[in-house]
């Protein structure tokens, strides 16, 4: 179970470590706004846009995994199937915001579909049959 909670300690770091490139593309435009931030970051074009889109994004899957992984954990479906998944659905994270930054539409969004498979397969994996 300690890998499940690891992925999920990850997925819930995610979306704090993504604000790093939003705020280097906010510092590229002269400065960082801290008085305004959202303002700021509604101006942003090209690699801040991206960089915007997947921290945002970031939140949006941990929205989804968390309750999965936490249903996994009350269910006691801990086994190695879940923790692959899970471990798998950290490595789709990473590499959907690399590719997000990168601007590769096509590959980030297979990669996103896996992603969101593994949290889906994760609720599946919990439901009584």
């Amino acid at each position: 179970m300690s890998i499940l909670i690891w992925c999920l300690f990850i997925t819930i770091l995610l979306p704090i470590l993504s604000k790093g490139p939003v705020a280097y593309a906010q510092n590229k435009l002269g400065r960082y706004d801290n008085n305004n931030p959202r303002a700021q970051q509604a101006t942003l074009t090209g690699f801040g846009a991206r960089a915007l889109a997947a921290h945002q994004n970031a939140f949006e899957s941990l929205i989804l995994f968390a309750p999965a992984l936490l249903l996994a954990i009350a269910t006691n479906n801990t086994g190695s199937l879940i923790e692959q998944l899970a471990i798998t659905h950290v490595i789709a994270r990473l590499c959907y915001h690399i590719l997000y930054l990168l601007n590769w539409g096509t590959l980030r969004s297979l990669v996103w579909f896996i992603g969101f498979g593994t949290t889906l397969a994760i609720v599946i994996q919990c439901l009584p049959i």
